[in-house]
């Protein structure tokens, strides 16, 4: 997976913010926050992760499955584009 390699230092840092966040719903309940605060924070977490997820698919495919480098012509850009615009989609 040499995509996450060359993206180590973006990946890393989106991985603490998602800690970050799930720390803040800990300390959410802690403190017995009301349901709609730690519900409020959780779909910002769950938002985080699917954003994270559609990143690294993205550049799997793109990598891995349309390199042209490495197969040339080998698949069509625009159905390229559009897979990943329903994945980025589906993710949210």
């Amino acid at each position: 997976m040499s995509h996450t390699i060359e993206d180590k230092q973006n990946l890393l840092a989106r991985i603490r913010r998602i800690r970050g966040q799930v720390d803040g719903i800990e300390r959410a309940l802690e403190s017995e926050a009301g349901c709609a605060q730690v519900m409020h924070l959780i779909a910002g977490v769950r938002g985080a992760v699917a954003g994270l997820m559609a990143e690294v698919v993205e550049d799997h495919v793109r990598t891995h499955l349309v390199d042209d480098e490495k197969y040339p012509g080998a698949l069509d850009t625009a159905a390229t584009e559009q897979l990943l615009a329903v994945v980025r989609t589906y993710l949210k």
